[in-house]
């Protein structure tokens, strides 16, 4: 077993954009008109998170839903083009999900989601297949969207344990029981207020975050906190926090699906958690600072770091 292979779980979707030029307001609404110029796709969800894996130069399996559609097909060329080790459940039940933009001079205008809830025969089948996946990747990461992949994500934790996988979790929704004894979970901090309410002060947030990373039986709680940077709550050791790497924010489209690949990426390479966090950190700046969904390299960040270092010197 290579202890650098990284497994992905979770919802993949595709990223569509329509480009154009507004050059005139609609007589038969008072809506702009987008005149289409061209179209561009990028893996999104898991399957961006797999991209980004890819690009910071890890191992890189990918599990997941598509349908027997064109937006799955796109997909599973793209991720199988790229050297992604993909494992996809695909069925004509399933719907691959679409996120579709609508784009003038690099501004969304629209977004128009194609979704619908996978049929539980489709997510027992996904289930299945991890486990099989599982002895062979020491590093485990659900990507959860709530679009229906991971509606059982407690019996994936439960089984990854078993082999003594490391489980990294994405979250969404207030129900974050359901990533119990996950080993690490990675809320941003909208996500985190939503399930223990809103605090006064850093003392306040430090004691919520501290009480739920132990509710929930989480070695290591990272918050994500946009301009305050990063926080890290484990089980053995002082909170850390990490200020942000300050740049122009232009799009926060899949940044935290980059700076959960950066940090399983740098933690399966042998780095300290601390060491991960804070090339996840640079690698979250880099990721704002891109337009639409775009992957990270392991060379962006080491120039970032280098950056940082001579301005502080």
């Amino acid at each position: 077993m290579q202890n650098d292979q990284v497994l992905v779980v979770g919802d993949s979707m595709l990223d569509r954009y329509w480009e154009g030029n507004v050059e005139r307001i609609s007589p038969e609404a008072p809506v702009p008109v987008l005149k289409f110029a061209n179209e561009w796709q990028r893996p999104g969800g898991a399957a961006n998170v797999a991209v980004n894996l890819l690009a910071l130069g890890s191992f890189t399996t990918l599990a997941t839903l598509l349908g027997r559609d064109e937006a799955g097909d796109s997909l599973a060329h793209t991720m199988e083009a790229q050297g992604v080790q993909l494992h996809a459940v695909r069925s004509a039940a399933v719907t691959t999900t679409q996120k579709i933009r609508t784009v003038c001079r690099r501004h969304q205008m629209l977004r128009i989601d194609i979704e619908h809830p996978p049929p539980s025969d489709a997510v027992q089948s996904l289930e299945d297949l991890v486990e099989g996946l599982l002895p062979e990747h020491p590093w485990v990461i659900l990507s959860d969207y709530q679009k229906g992949a991971l509606a059982h994500c407690e019996r994936l934790i439960e089984r990854a344990r078993q082999h003594r996988c490391h489980v990294m979790v994405d979250p969404k929704g207030i129900d974050f029981d359901r990533y119990r004894g996950a080993w690490l979970l990675k809320p941003n901090e909208k996500e985190a207020a939503a399930v223990v309410g809103s605090w006064d002060d850093e003392e306040g947030f430090a004691g919520a975050m501290t009480s739920l990373r132990a509710r929930l039986d989480i070695q290591h709680l990272l918050v994500t906190r946009g301009e305050r940077g990063m926080s890290l709550f484990s089980a053995d050791r002082p909170a850390v926090h990490v200020p942000t790497a300050a740049r122009e924010v232009f799009d926060v489209s899949g940044a935290g699906d980059t700076v959960l690949a950066a940090l399983a990426s740098y933690l399966a390479s042998g780095n300290s958690l601390h060491e991960a966090m804070h090339h996840a950190n640079l690698a979250a700046g880099l990721a704002v600072a891109k337009f639409g969904t775009a992957a990270v390299t392991r060379t962006e960040i080491q120039k970032a770091q280098a950056a940082a270092l001579a301005a502080a010197s």
